[in-house]
């Protein structure tokens, strides 16, 4: 031990410049979020999003839980998270386009409410009927809470720290993934299940009622439109990430069925739960890492790069088995897939049209969530009747149409080619700095 075996000291003395180049960058991670951290609000806005959102991230398996225990039916459990999950999809861009109308005040204020009443409420259904017909109403009255926080940011940092932060946001959200099933299968498996979808109703009153109450969302007003505008569908920009959507889509959603049934197949459920939470961790740190691409780089050459190594990533995923392998692999898929999001929403928000600054996001979801719908019910039905590898062969082959969609359509995203200037830079963090006061 004194000579320095069995320590790490030997490697770092043999190999001084790559030990400091480490510590360097790992400087300049702490120092990157530490300068966001500083503008007004971040925080704020961070934490005060985090409750709503760990309960929508709990919801899911909430509602799966209530249903399978109340009929005894797995069949009836899936059924009514896949209502639950549709109707929500359908009705979000319906979200957007409110709040791109009204702002974010009212439509926050009366959803919040609503949508925690109509939890409280399933958690008192015993029927099949009323716990389907109470799953698909929840969906539709889904608050916009991820709708809402997205465009904020642009509000209140500037262009050069806007990938940053969405980063950081996109790494909140994965991290609620991550808690959430954790959290809520702890509860509703308990002496009391109860518990699980009242605990999801009291987060989601107090992340939405703090979100409400922030200045950035209270005092958000909508971008007006120009005149004449076509309508947001219309859009060329739109329409190309809705269509890349609809693969997308389709893939997640045959994958997250894939994943269970292979499990269930071989008989070791249990390695779900540490195979998605490896996903989820590596898509918290390959999102906090894609806000620290140098803004040199534009976001569609970001975002088709990041995607180039996403789908190679993903090949592998349909040669694993539910174990390391499958953990190792979707820890991959998830790292890069946390940096994919953080670019697409700079895409986005440089394609958009003026005046959808939450229905253009919304939109898509719809298009996105829906098509997800669809691929579980085909995931189900292709890993029963065929198998689970081949669900999963799915994934990298809708991931290779999306980067297709937007290799051949990136005409369209002309837009977010550009890259910001440093006048540019400081001018916004003048304006940010004034409106701050």
């Amino acid at each position: 031990r004194l000579k320095g075996k069995g320590t790490v000291w030997p490697l770092i003395r043999a190999n001084p410049p790559i030990f400091l180049s480490v510590i360097g960058r790992l400087n300049n991670v702490m120092k990157r979020y530490l300068e966001l951290f500083a503008f007004p609000q971040v925080i704020r806005l961070g934490v005060s999003a985090f409750p709503a959102r760990l309960a929508y991230s709990m919801i899911g398996l909430g509602i799966f839980f209530k249903a399978e225990q109340e009929t005894g039916s797995v069949a009836v459990a899936g059924f009514a998270i896949g209502l639950n999950s549709l109707a929500g999809s359908l009705t979000a861009g319906i979200r957007g386009s409110v709040m791109d109308r009204f702002g974010q005040k009212w439509p926050i204020r009366i959803l919040v409410p609503m949508y925690a009443s109509l939890i409280i409420l399933l958690n008192t259904m015993e029927s099949r009927q009323s716990i389907l017909v109470t799953a698909f109403v929840l969906g539709i009255t889904a608050p916009p809470i991820n709708l809402s926080v997205r465009p904020l940011w642009k509000d209140i940092v500037p262009d050069s720290y806007l990938r940053t932060a969405y980063a950081f946001d996109s790494s909140m959200m994965s991290t609620t993934s991550v808690i959430g099933p954790v959290v809520i299968t702890a509860l509703s498996l308990s002496s009391r299940p109860g518990f699980g979808l009242g605990t999801i109703a009291t987060l989601m009153l107090i992340g939405g009622i703090a979100l409400s109450l922030t200045p950035a969302s209270r005092d958000w007003i909508p971008e007006k439109k120009q005149k004449g505008q076509q309508r947001l569908w219309k859009d060329r920009a739109i329409q190309l990430l809705m269509f890349e959507g609809c693969f997308i889509g389709f893939g997640w959603g045959v994958f997250d069925v894939a994943v269970p049934a292979f499990a269930t197949q071989e008989g070791v459920q249990h390695r779900v739960a540490w195979i998605f939470a490896a996903f989820g961790a590596a898509t918290v740190v390959g999102g906090l890492l894609g806000g620290l691409v140098s803004k040199k780089l534009a976001p569609l050459s970001a975002l088709r790069r990041a995607y180039l190594l996403w789908l190679l990533a993903c090949i592998p995923i349909a040669f694993t088995y539910p174990d390391w392998s499958m953990a190792l692999i979707g820890a991959c898929i998830g790292f890069l897939g946390g940096a994919v999001q953080v670019f697409y929403f700079e895409v986005l928000e440089a394609v958009r049209p003026k005046g959808s600054q939450t229905a253009s996001l919304g939109w898509i979801w719809s298009v996105e969530g829906s098509f997800m719908a669809v691929g579980a019910a085909v995931g189900g039905v292709v890993s029963e009747t065929f198998s689970p590898r081949i669900g999963l062969a799915m994934l990298p082959i809708m991931i290779f149409i999306g980067l297709i969609i937007l290799s051949i359509g990136r005409a369209r995203l002309g837009a977010a080619n550009d890259v910001p200037t440093e006048e540019k830079d400081l001018q916004a963090i003048k304006d940010i700095s004034d409106e701050s006061k």
